[in-house]
C-alpha cells in the first residue's frame, strides 16, 4: 500500500522537500534544539531520530504552518504578474520546516505510536487541515495560479506545463471558485473530517489491540506450531496474563491462524474478534464516526457542484467516473462469484466426507482451503516456510530482483539512527555505482504500529530541491520464538516483494518538482509498480537465488516450487470476492448524495450494499468491513479502493508484455524505469500506459492469471 501522504490531490507545499535552514527562534519561544528547526545534516537528510522527542512535533508542525502561512501570502499578494518562478515555484519550495515535521511524524505515528503522539496526531489534524484551505482557498492565490495555467503554452518544457495543470486541477477541486460563504463552510467540514480520520485511527488502532483473543487453556490452540504458540504466551505475558495465550489481530477480515487452528470453537471467537473489533458498543466503536465521516464528504461534494463523493473524488484519477469504476467491477464480478461457490462446494465436500455435520461459515474457509489445497496440490505451507527466511528473502530475492532488472546495488548501514531497534537501513546504488537513495525497512508486527504494509517517504526525490529520496517500507510480519529464524509465508515474501515496488518507484523518481515527483500520481496508479513488482517473487531466475533451506542451505526442491506455481490460482474466487466486496463497500458509502440523512445503521447499510451487488455470499465476507476499513475512513483511499483491482489489471497486462519480450531482463527493467517508474506524474498517466504496452488496459490477463477465464 502507498501512503496517501503523497498522494497529489492537496499535495504541493505542505510536503514539499526541505533544502534550506531556517532560524525559527525569532517568532516563537521553541529551543533551537527542535531538531526540525534547520535540515538534517546526517546522510541524505536522513531524520535524526537519536534527536527527536515526542514533545518537538507540535511546537514544530504548528510553527511550519506559521512560516508557511505569511509564504503564501507573499505569493498570493505579489503585486508582479504571475509567472511560474514566482507563483508554482514559490509555492513548491515553501513549508520546508513544515514538510520536514510532518513526514517523520506520519512515520511514528503509523509505526511506532504512543499516547502522547496520538495527542498529537487529534490536535494539529484540524490545524492542517484549516493549512491547507487557507492555501487552497486563498482568492488571490487561486488567481496566479490560473493565470499560470492559461499561459501554460509558453512555458518551455512539458514538466512545467504538467504542473501548471496539477496546481490548476488541485485548486479547483478542492473549491478555490466557490463563494466566500461557501468557502467558510468547506473549512468547517474539512477541519471535521480531518478530526474525525484521526479519531478513527485512534479507536481502530485500540479496537484491534482490545480485541486480540485471550485463551486460557493451550488445547484450544492445537493445529499451531510451538513457536506460534511460544509468541502468543509471550504476548500474554506482555499484555499483563502470564500463564495464558494472546492471539492479536490483523487488520484484515480473516486471520492468518485461522488456517491452522483444529478446534472449530477457537476458529469461531477469533474470527468473531476479528469481524466485531470496532462494533462492540465500547469505547472503540467506530460506527458513529464513519457513519460522520461519510456524511461529512457528501455535503462537502455536494457544496462543490457534484451529485456524490466519488464523482468529485475521481475526478482526478485514471479511471475518471465511478460509473466506470462500478462497470470494471460489474465486468469481474460474475466469473468471480462463479468461483467462488465453485471453491466453497469443494470446501463444503471435504467437510462432509470428514462427517463434520456442519455447513461451511467464514471461520472454516481457510482451515479447509488449506486442506483442499494439500490434496489438490499436495502443498503444505510448513514445507514451504523453511525455504523463506526473512533476511535471505530481502537480500536474496526482493533486493537480487532489483539487480537483475536495474542493476541497483544496496548496502546495509549500521550507523544512521532509527525509530525503533527493528528498523534496518540501506544504501542504494545506481547501476553506474552512484547513491540513488537511501531505504529503511521496518517488517514485524508490534502493537503500536497499525495493521497492514505502506510505504513513503521520509525525503522526497526533487531536482529543485537538490535532494534525493529516503524512503521507507513497513509491514507486519509475526515474530519468531527468541532464537529462532524468521521464517515467512509465501503471501508474505510476495508482500515484501510488493512494498518494494513502490519503494522503487520512489527510488527512481527524476523530477523537477516535487509535486509530481515519484508515487504522487493517481491512486489508480501508484499500486501498478507495486503489483508489478510481484511477479518477480516466482521468477525462476530470482526464485532459486532465495529459495534456501535456513538449516540444510539446499534450494527449494523443484517439485515444491512446481506446486507453488500450479496452486497460484487456487482460491482466487475467495480473495478476488473479498476484495470486490470491499470495493462495492467503499463505492456504495461514497455514492451517498448530499441530501442523504445520516446513515444511524451501519451493519444494515454494508449488508444492503453487498446484497445490492450480489457479493454477499455468507462464507465470503469484505476483506474488511465498514467498522475497520482503514483505507477509506483514514488512509485516503475513500472512493479509491477499487484501485488495487484497477492496478492489478495495469500490473497483468504489464507482465505479458515483459513475458512477450523475453522476461527479466536489463533491457527490460530499463524500459520499464524509462518509461513508468522514473517518469512520476509527469503526463497522463493513460497515456504512460499504453505508451509502454502498445495499447489501452486489457483486463483479460489479470483474469488469466487469477484463473478466472482461461487464455
Amino acid at each position: 500500500m502507498k501512503k496517501l501522504s503523497l498522494l497529489p490531490l492537496l499535495v504541493f507545499a505542505a510536503t514539499s522537500v526541505a533544502n534550506a535552514q531556517t532560524n525559527m527562534d525569532n517568532h516563537m519561544n521553541t529551543p533551537v534544539t527542535n531538531p526540525f528547526f534547520e535540515e538534517s545534516k546526517l546522510h541524505l537528510h536522513a531524520p535524526d531520530f537519536n534527536r527527536i522527542k515526542n514533545s518537538d512535533f507540535k511546537p514544530a508542525i504548528e510553527e511550519g504552518i506559521r512560516q508557511q502561512m505569511a509564504e503564501v501570502h507573499k505569493i498570493a499578494d505579489n503585486k508582479a504578474a504571475p509567472t511560474l518562478e514566482n507563483t508554482l515555484i514559490a509555492l513548491e519550495k515553501s513549508g520546508q520546516l513544515l514538510g520536514r515535521a510532518n513526514r517523520v511524524f506520519n512515520v511514528l505515528t503509523g509505526a511506532n505510536t504512543n499516547p502522547e503522539l496520538q495527542k498529537v496526531e487529534a490536535e494539529t489534524a484540524p490545524e492542517l487541515a484549516a493549512n491547507t484551505d487557507a492555501m487552497l482557498l486563498n482568492t488571490n492565490l487561486f488567481k496566479r495560479v490560473e493565470a499560470v495555467y492559461k499561459n501554460r503554452g509558453k512555458l518551455k518544457d512539458t514538466e512545467s506545463k504538467r504542473l501548471a495543470e496539477i496546481y490548476y486541477q488541485n485548486f479547483t477541486l478542492a473549491g478555490a471558485q466557490l463563494s466566500e460563504a461557501d468557502k467558510e463552510t468547506l473549512k468547517v467540514y474539512n477541519q471535521e473530517e480531518a478530526t474525525l480520520r484521526t479519531k478513527f485511527n485512534n479507536l481502530l488502532l485500540a479496537g484491534t489491540k482490545a480485541g486480540g483473543l485471550l485463551i486460557d487453556d493451550k488445547a484450544e490452540l492445537a493445529g499451531l506450531t510451538d513457536a506460534e504458540l511460544e509468541f502468543a504466551a509471550q504476548a500474554a505475558t506482555k499484555a499483563g496474563h502470564p500463564g495464558k495465550w494472546l492471539i492479536a489481530l490483523q487488520n484484515t477480515t480473516q486471520q492468518p491462524f485461522l488456517q491452522s487452528l483444529s478446534n472449530r470453537a477457537t476458529r469461531q471467537k477469533l474470527f468473531e474478534a476479528s469481524y466485531m473489533r470496532n462494533e462492540k458498543g465500547d469505547a472503540n466503536d467506530t460506527r458513529a464516526t464513519i457513519a460522520r465521516i461519510a456524511q461529512i464528504r457528501a455535503l462537502k461534494a455536494k457544496l462543490l457542484g457534484y451529485p456524490n463523493y466519488s464523482t468529485w473524488k475521481l475526478k482526478n484519477q485514471m479511471a475518471k467516473t465511478p460509473e466506470t469504476v462500478g462497470k470494471f467491477l460489474d465486468d469481474m464480478a460474475p466469473a468471480t462469484i462463479a468461483k467462488e461457490k465453485e471453491e466453497a462446494a469443494d470446501i463444503q465436500a471435504v467437510i462432509d466426507q470428514q462427517g463434520g455435520g456442519f455447513k461451511l461459515q467464514p471461520w472454516d474457509w481457510d482451515f479447509y482451503a488449506e486442506q483442499v489445497r494439500k490434496a489438490r496440490f499436495d502443498l503444505d505451507e510448513s514445507q514451504v516456510k523453511p525455504y523463506l527466511e526473512y533476511d535471505n528473502v530481502l537480500r536474496n530475492g526482493v533486493f537480487y530482483a532489483a539487480n537483475l532488472l536495474y542493476g541497483l546495488t544496496f548496502k546495509e548501514r549500521k550507523d544512521i539512527p532509527v525509530y525503533h531497534p527493528e528498523v534496518r537501513v540501506f544504501d542504494v546504488y545506481d547501476k553506474d555505482g552512484s547513491l540513488l537513495a537511501l531505504f529503511y525497512c521496518d517488517y514485524f508486527k508490534r502493537d503500536n504500529k497499525r495493521g497492514g504494509a505502506w510505504m513513503s517517504n521520509m525525503v522526497g526525490q526533487s531536482k529543485l530541491m537538490g535532494t534525493k529520496p529516503v524512503i521507507y517500507n513497513v509491514a507486519n510480519f509475526a515474530h519468531p520464538a527468541p532464537g529462532q529464524p524468521a521464517l515467512l509465508t509465501f503471501d508474505e515474501v510476495t508482500t515484501m516483494f510488493h512494498e518494494f515496488g513502490h519503494a522503487l518507484h520512489g527510488m527512481f523518481a527524476s523530477q523537477q518538482y516535487p509535486t509530481i515527483s515519484g508515487t504522487a500520481t493517481a491512486r489508480d496508479f501508484v499500486e501498478f509498480p507495486s503489483q508489478f513488482n510481484e511477479h518477480w517473487a516466482l521468477d525462476p531466475k530470482v526464485f532459486k537465488h532465495y529459495a534456501i533451506h535456513y538449516k540444510t542451505k539446499e534450494l527449494m526442491p523443484q517439485t515444491l516450487v512446481d506446486k507453488i506455481k500450479k496452486a497460484g490460482t487456487f482460491n482466487q474466487g475467495y480473495s478476488t470476492g473479498e476484495l470486490l466486496a470491499a470495493d462495492y463497500l467503499d463505492l456504495a458509502w461514497h455514492s451517498l448524495p448530499g441530501d442523504a440523512p445520516l446513515v444511524t445503521d451501519v451493519d444494515k447499510f454494508e449488508a444492503d450494499a453487498l446484497h445490492n451487488k450480489g457479493v454477499d455470499l455468507p462464507q465470503v465476507p469484505p476483506r474488511y468491513r465498514s467498522s475497520y476499513f482503514q483505507h477509506i475512513w483514514g488512509s485516503g483511499y475513500a472512493s479509491g479502493y477499487y484501485a488495487y483491482m484497477w492496478t492489478s489489471m495495469l500490473e497483468n497486462d504489464a507482465y505479458f508484455w515483459f513475458m512477450e519480450h523475453g522476461g527479466i531482463t536489463r533491457a527490460n527493467g530499463q524500459r520499464f524505469r524509462d518509461m513508468v517508474l522514473s517518469r512520476g506524474n509527469t503526463e497522463d498517466l493513460a497515456k504512460m500506459f499504453k505508451d509502454f504496452r502498445g495499447h489501452d488496459p486489457s483486463v483479460v490477463p489479470m483474469m488469466v492469471h487469477r484463473g478466472l477465464m482461461k487464455k
